[in-house]
């Protein structure tokens, strides 16, 4: 491989006519400039410079290598000039792997607030469930989950730092009891419920602490998807509040459960992670939704 610094000695040699000069501008010495030279001619096997008087030249061998030289060193200086607002902290990139509800209702909130404070910054976002999400930050292919807890892995940090309640939901009009409804009243209705996933396992748990087996009429694998059957007036579920801070324009008749239900969102990173400024800062933005107090990393 070339070596840079022989061939910065050389192109300096060739535009200033001598190796002494060239010594000044580069700040090593005459002889250290000489073997530099020397050097990258015996790597090319070929005479470089010659003198034409007191002033050094470049051999026609000397001649075409200075192109390639300069372009070389024009791209190394633009390669480090490239790394300037990495260096400054300005740019970056995150990727993160969430859930299809945090996906859409909490990181764009955070994204936003996160790139205001660091426009440079590149976040790439991948959806998926809890497990895949999971796998993918400990195999290196995301810097940051958001996912549904609980989660585990002995190479991962997690931070819980959402709590999201999950509500009884219902068509427009419909009757909710006083002071919500229970496992034993939502058991008689039609009910849509997210299939799989930490949100689900949270959501049967409830109904088996009230001795209530359930058979849902219908399982979908997106929030989304069962807020527009509801508002259809097809059946009831339990969604998580985050979702229905926009309630399909008032399609929507919610109400909290007896006992009160959530499920909890957490950040989660390899231990081992560098955090960079802007994974700092993404962190930072996701805290300042949280509703509980948040723990901080220690590194």
């Amino acid at each position: 491989m070339l070596n840079i610094d022989q061939l910065a000695s050389f192109v300096s040699v060739i535009d200033l006519g001598s190796f002494t000069a060239a010594a000044d501008k580069i700040g090593l010495t005459q002889p250290a400039v000489s073997l530099q030279v020397k050097l990258l001619e015996q790597r090319l096997g070929v005479r470089l410079i010659e003198r034409v008087g007191r002033r050094a030249q470049p051999s026609p061998a000397g001649a075409d290598l200075l192109v390639h030289a300069r372009r070389i060193l024009e791209d190394c200086a633009a390669a480090t000039d490239a790394m300037t607002p990495y260096q400054q902290g300005s740019v970056g990139r995150v990727r993160i792997g969430s859930g299809g509800t945090a996906s859409i209702h909490l990181l764009p909130r955070a994204i936003a607030a996160a790139k205001k404070q660091m426009p440079g910054l590149e976040i790439m976002v991948r959806i998926g469930n809890t497990d895949e999400v999971l796998r993918d930050l400990e195999a290196n292919a995301l810097d940051l989950a958001v996912v549904t807890l609980p989660a585990s892995g002995r190479s991962l940090e997690i931070e819980p730092f959402y709590e999201d309640e999950l509500l009884a939901v219902a068509p427009k009009g419909s009757e909710m009891p006083e002071g919500g409804p229970d496992a034993d009243f939502l058991k008689d209705k039609v009910l849509m419920l997210y299939e799989g996933g930490n949100t689900r396992t949270v959501t049967d748990g409830w109904f088996a602490k009230a001795g209530v087996r359930i058979q849902p009429t219908m399982e979908f694998g997106s929030v989304e998807a069962i807020k527009e059957l509801v508002a259809a007036g097809l059946g009831w579920s339990l969604l998580p509040a985050l979702a229905l801070k926009q309630d399909r324009a008032g399609f929507l008749t919610t109400s909290p459960v007896r006992p009160r239900l959530a499920r909890q969102l957490g950040i989660v990173l390899r231990r081992d992670k560098h955090l960079t400024k802007g994974l700092r800062e993404v962190i930072k933005c996701l805290r300042g939704f949280g509703e509980l107090q948040p723990a901080s990393f220690r590194r």
